[in-house]
């Protein structure tokens, strides 16, 4: 009965010694079966990662009132298309941000969908609502930049930052589309 009592230990520390040994390797598999999952499951889209509609219409209230103040496209621009509205027109500038908040919403990949008042080429086209600013490309580069330091303003992570400028310089020969070079403004 001994020695049927030690070939019983011993298939037991040979079951214990493989399930340790099998144990690692199992969790291995499972770690890389989980990390080749979390890897499927799709990125966030733009407009997740910028933190929704909330987060965008907070930075697009700054980035509109900046841009009102800004001496080379606000309120004392030499062009007087751009001066005239952000003097005479600010009433519009709620309804403005509104559309500004959708449109990038929208360009993000979100829910929300924009639809021009002035509808340009594209659902999102903007041509057709700049076109009578007359706004130079050196006027959309001071915009831009406007926007750019808006989002440090908010540290926007780089990644975000970027894809949010690159969204917006892709619409420049849009918004560009009514100035004529050396032709007479206003």
């Amino acid at each position: 009965m001994a020695k049927a009592r030690s070939t019983s230990i011993s298939r037991r520390s040979v079951v214990a010694a493989l399930a340790l040994t099998a144990a690692p390797a199992a969790l291995a598999t499972a770690d890389n079966a989980h990390a080749q999952a979390k890897d499927a499951t799709p990125e966030k889209s733009l407009y997740e990662r910028l933190g929704g509609v909330f987060a965008i219409a907070a930075v697009i209230d700054h980035f509109s009132d900046a841009v009102v103040k800004n001496p080379i496209v606000g309120q004392k621009s030499k062009n007087p298309q751009l001066r005239e509205w952000h003097t005479k027109n600010l009433q519009r500038l709620p309804g403005l941000k509104f559309m500004r908040t959708l449109w990038v919403c929208n360009v993000a990949g979100g829910p929300f969908q924009f639809t021009a008042t002035r509808p340009g080429k594209t659902p999102v086209g903007l041509e057709e609502a700049h076109r009578n600013l007359r706004i130079s490309p050196a006027e959309f580069d001071e915009v831009a930049a406007e926007l750019g330091r808006t989002l440090s303003f908010f540290k926007l992570p780089k990644r975000e930052k970027d894809e949010v400028l690159a969204a917006f310089a892709a619409h420049k020969d849009e918004v560009t589309a009514g100035y004529v070079a050396g032709a007479k403004r206003g």
